[in-house]
């Protein structure tokens, strides 16, 4: 496996990584003793770059890698974001950018996952009630006291990085970015590569959608997420699933599946950006491992940009657009 200097960081990484967030009943029941077995499988296959949030599971996720990390943790590079805090009825709030919890939010990571220090501590959101300057201020501090090496954004304009790199060095994005979801190309990946950072792209099969396995909002659990997610609704799914049929045809041409067509094309634009599918099952890890041997060439990727330029999903990426790319 060929591996991707990160950024500006002196970590080598997997040009795809491992986005735990299923693992821990986001979407839908996970199976521990498999997660875990997913994660030793893909430890095996040389992935070596695993993002996770605290938020995930209220610290599950944390303590499944944990277990998982016991004897490897020298070799895998943890890329951790704050979540935001939980409201009674399980909805997040905007107070997850405060110096406070932001503090308090990397000493419990740490504990949960058993380790002394974080290769990345990623603020989840930025909030514009709070000055960037001031999150990144504290997140600093954790940076003098040997809590994480580095410090990354999600889900921040190219504005809000510009500001907070006058406060400390940042050295990666995470943002949503797949063919059905490009806001990135707005601005967001040029700020990236202005300042030698990596960019995480996260929901890189659109949330399954890119898997095939989702044709109907009936496809998912009771207990999915996803049944709230705009683009799946009635009115959005049947003009999105006519997009799918166009670009499962050209994953039949390539022998591909259609979840490796959407890995591979994520690869193909640019070394600095890393997808990070979340997967839950050896399965579906093998499979989007092999997008990394997917070739694509430019007419491939020219037709793929006329079946999904950009805006071409009908429905918003996320129920609260104003709380992306802020």
């Amino acid at each position: 496996m060929e591996y991707r200097r990160f950024g500006s960081t002196d970590f080598k990484v997997s040009p795809i990584g491992l986005g735990c967030m299923s693992m821990s009943g986001v979407y839908g029941p996970a199976d521990d003793n498999e997660s875990i077995a997913t994660l030793h499988r893909a430890f095996d296959l040389g992935i070596n770059f695993l993002d996770t949030s605290a938020s995930y599971g209220n610290g599950h996720n944390h303590e499944l890698i944990a277990k998982a990390l016991k004897g490897r943790r020298e070799r895998i590079v943890i890329h951790s974001k704050s979540g935001s805090p939980r409201t009674p009825d399980a909805s997040g709030n905007r107070s997850g950018s405060t110096p406070e919890y932001l503090t308090q939010n990397c000493e419990q990571s740490l504990k949960r996952l058993g380790i002394d220090c974080l290769d990345v501590f990623c603020m989840s959101r930025v909030d514009p009630k709070i000055p960037v300057e001031d999150s990144v201020g504290a997140m600093a501090r954790l940076v003098e006291q040997g809590k994480t090496r580095y410090i990354g954004l999600s889900e921040a304009s190219a504005n809000s990085i510009r500001r907070a790199r006058k406060v400390h060095p940042i050295v990666s994005l995470q943002m949503e970015y797949s063919l059905w979801s490009r806001d990135p190309e707005g601005g967001n990946i040029q700020a990236c590569r202005e300042f030698n950072m990596g960019f995480m792209a996260y929901s890189p099969l659109g949330r399954g959608f890119f898997a095939g396995a989702v044709h109907d909002i009936k496809d998912f659990p009771d207990d999915d997420n996803r049944r709230n997610h705009p683009r799946f609704q009635t009115g959005n799914i049947e003009h999105n699933l006519k997009l799918l049929a166009q670009f499962e045809q050209i994953a039949k041409e390539k022998g591909a599946t259609p979840a490796q067509l959407a890995l591979a094309w994520l690869m193909m634009q640019g070394n600095d950006v890393i997808p990070i599918p979340s997967n839950k099952t050896r399965q579906h890890l093998e499979e989007n491992i092999r997008a990394i041997d997917i070739k694509l060439t430019k007419d491939d990727l020219a037709r793929l940009d006329a079946i999904f330029p950009p805006g071409a999903a009908a429905g918003p990426r996320t129920r609260d657009m104003d709380r992306v790319n802020v």
